[in-house]
């Protein structure tokens, strides 16, 4: 099965860089199959990493940030992949 852990902060204003480059050089304990970092406006920053586990495996998630460096609390979600129908 392969499952999704998505992680999504979003930066005090004009500090969205500081976040990306924050978010880009925390290493997880272990490899997932694959991550990707995206951005959006008002200086949002998403991780979505794939794994090949069961849906409820303890899996390595992105710590949170500083708390001056978000506006809110980090957001996670996790979703497992479904086959099409």
């Amino acid at each position: 099965m392969t499952v999704a852990l998505m992680w999504e902060a979003r930066a005090v204003e004009g500090r969205g860089e500081e976040l990306l480059a924050w978010v880009r050089a925390r290493e997880l304990a272990r490899q997932p199959l694959r991550r990707e970092t995206l951005r959006a406006p008002q200086d949002r920053v998403l991780v979505i990493t794939w794994w090949d586990a069961p849906y409820d495996a303890d899996l390595p998630e992105l710590p949170d940030p500083a708390q001056e460096l978000v506006t809110r609390a980090v957001h996670r979600w996790r979703f497992e992949q479904v086959p099409d129908a």
